[in-house]
């Protein structure tokens, strides 16, 4: 083979090899520089997302914090409604224990007013006539003593009934107060 074929494959060679070897870097350097590019974009969706999180946690905190304050608004108002309602069933029953016993110590003597016209007509003046006076309620009128005992019951029944309202009463502001929170 003559020295001239040989130098130009050899130089068909060489340059395969250089075209070869300069193909592959250029290759290199677009994949390094599209890798970059993807990781710029990668890292500008990890920074929104971040961004869009750290809102979405700071909302929450907000709302949080909000409905802790009227949970903690709504428990002082119930606070204050029940020692308002444990003073009233305090006051009440206390009321209740001076009442029974000025009762049992015949202090205070419980009555009735009688119908003059049915005393008229079952004959007789049975009852005791109430002295005409500022402690009366009507002057003159008939009134009759009612036994201690049942005296006692009265006031008993009345105490449950008085204790029962003051419950009832409780319950509702309770109830007002939950259902006006929503």
């Amino acid at each position: 083979m003559p020295l001239q074929v040989r130098l130009a494959i050899l130089a068909l060679i060489l340059g395969a090899a250089v075209g070869g070897g300069f193909a592959w870097w250029w290759q290199a350097r677009e994949l390094e520089r599209q890798a970059a590019g993807y990781g710029q974009q990668l890292a500008e969706k990890d920074l929104k997302h971040s961004r869009e999180r750290e809102g979405a946690a700071v909302a929450a905190l907000g709302q949080l914090e909000e409905q802790q304050k009227a949970r903690r608004a709504l428990e002082d108002r119930l606070q204050v409604q029940g020692q308002t309602h444990w003073k009233e069933m305090n006051d009440a029953q206390q009321a209740q224990a001076r009442l029974r016993d000025r009762l049992a110590t015949a202090d205070l003597r419980l009555s009735v007013l009688l119908d003059v016209g049915t005393v008229a007509a079952q004959g007789g003046d049975g009852g005791m006539r109430a002295p005409a006076g500022a402690g009366g309620v009507v002057d003159g009128a008939l009134r009759a003593q009612l036994d201690p005992a049942h005296a006692q019951r009265i006031v008993a029944i009345t105490d449950e009934g008085d204790r029962g309202l003051i419950a009832l009463k409780a319950c509702q502001a309770y109830a007002k107060e939950f259902s006006t929170r929503e």
